[in-house]
């Protein structure tokens, strides 16, 4: 994740900001703790379930995270865990993406704001335990 003091920030900062304007702000601290939020409140069946997998916040996804430019809200990167064998191990972690400022562009409400970003949580955790998006959009959480 960028810091606010960096060049790179600051940058993008100006390349982006009309793109990213919105009603309510939420800093970087207070967008990790509704990811916190999120995370501490799944269930301990699915705390338990997680293994080898980080989750990482950035302002926003990069070519190499989203080439087509859909403007995603958040990315899994690994290998599912229904897909993982019994030869799977030693392997970096899998990755979870949020994105922020692509969240900070629906210009929600802060409710709302914290809401849709405990949805993507969800959605991507989703992934991890090998659910696809046609199942998610099928049972709501698309």
């Amino acid at each position: 994740m960028k810091l606010a003091g960096s060049a790179d920030f600051a940058n993008a900062a100006a390349l982006h900001y009309s793109a990213y304007a919105c009603d309510y702000r939420m800093n970087s601290s207070q967008f990790e703790a509704a990811i916190s939020d999120a995370i501490d409140g799944l269930p301990d069946w699915v705390h338990e379930g997680l293994d080898n997998i980080e989750v990482l916040v950035q302002d926003e996804p990069g070519e190499d995270l989203d080439p087509e430019g859909q403007g995603l809200l958040g990315l899994y990167v690994g290998v599912p865990l229904p897909e993982r064998g019994a030869d799977y191990a030693g392997e970096l972690p899998d990755i979870i993406y949020i994105f922020r400022r692509p969240h900070l562009a629906l210009g929600l409400p802060p409710d709302e704001l914290h809401a849709e970003i405990v949805r993507t949580v969800i959605h991507e955790i989703a992934h991890y335990f090998g659910i696809d998006d046609d199942h998610l959009d099928e049972i709501g959480w698309g």
